[in-house]
């Protein structure tokens, strides 16, 4: 029986599914490793712009999101999925949220233990290409 750590928030970004190089195997195994209060998907968990173009999905993309659900029907898992320039498709929905454990929004402030607050975004908000030049960005 393998023994699974616990942590209260577990944060991820960048995971770029629906792309060749998407290393979605070896996350979806990282999760399965521990139990989380609070999953933190910091965008461009799904990479839209290259599924427009070439991208394609397989079937380790989706075990990544049947991984994700089963910590939140296991563990209660609060999923926090924040927008990244990859999954700005999600624009559309934004704030979006199913019942108490999943949510998808630009940004989340996460509230430590000992009251201190934590600003999680994604990067992009930052990158001057990314949000003055975007079709530049979208073109790689």
């Amino acid at each position: 029986m393998q023994l699974i750590t616990h942590f209260r928030t577990i944060v991820i970004s960048d995971v770029h599914l629906g792309t060749k190089g998407s290393k979605a195997r070896e996350v979806t195994q990282f999760l399965k490793q521990y139990k989380a209060e609070k999953l933190i998907l910091n965008g461009d968990i799904i990479d839209g712009w290259q599924l427009k173009k070439y991208g394609s999905w397989k079937k380790k993309h989706t075990a990544f999101f049947r991984q994700v659900l089963k910590m939140m029907d296991e563990y209660d898992t609060k999923v926090i999925y924040l927008r990244g320039n990859h999954d700005d498709f999600l624009d559309q929905i934004l704030p979006f949220r199913i019942g108490k454990l999943f949510s998808i929004r630009r940004d989340y402030i996460l509230k430590g233990k000992t009251g201190k607050q934590f600003y999680v975004t994604h990067g992009d908000v930052f990158d001057s290409v990314t949000t003055n030049l975007k079709w530049l960005a979208y073109l790689g």
